[in-house]
């Protein structure tokens, strides 16, 4: 079975776009990079360093050091896919981003939005 194309891209090529559709509803790049931390336990450092090296979303999420367990608490659909449902790991925690930055561009707060 081959992967999903998503697999191979950069979260650097993405992140722009999460930042974008952000800002579109007066939200911030800080907000955005906010919930990628709370979702991998990357530090902001460590978060700049992979969209320096235009990490793909593959390796990304599998040496994200400490994925929050409350993201197992993310539900919803995402590009008409329920995020619960979806059985492969990697494309589940990008679905579990998009979510967030879904729920993040209408408006949320985030303390909803991070689960507290």
């Amino acid at each position: 079975m081959t992967k999903h194309r998503i697999y191979a891209t950069s979260v650097a090529s993405v992140h722009p776009h999460y930042v974008a559709k952000a800002e579109r509803k007066g939200r911030t790049r800080e907000d955005v990079d906010e919930i990628i931390r709370w979702l991998t336990g990357y530090r902001q450092e460590e978060l700049d360093g992979h969209l320096d090296e235009d990490t793909d979303f593959e390796t990304f999420f599998a040496e994200a050091p400490a994925p929050n367990p409350a993201r197992a608490s993310i539900t919803g659909v995402v590009c008409g896919v329920r995020v619960e449902d979806i059985e492969e790991p990697t494309m589940r925690e990008i679905r579990y981003l998009d979510k967030l930055v879904d729920e993040l561009a209408r408006g949320r707060a985030m303390d909803r939005i991070l689960r507290q």
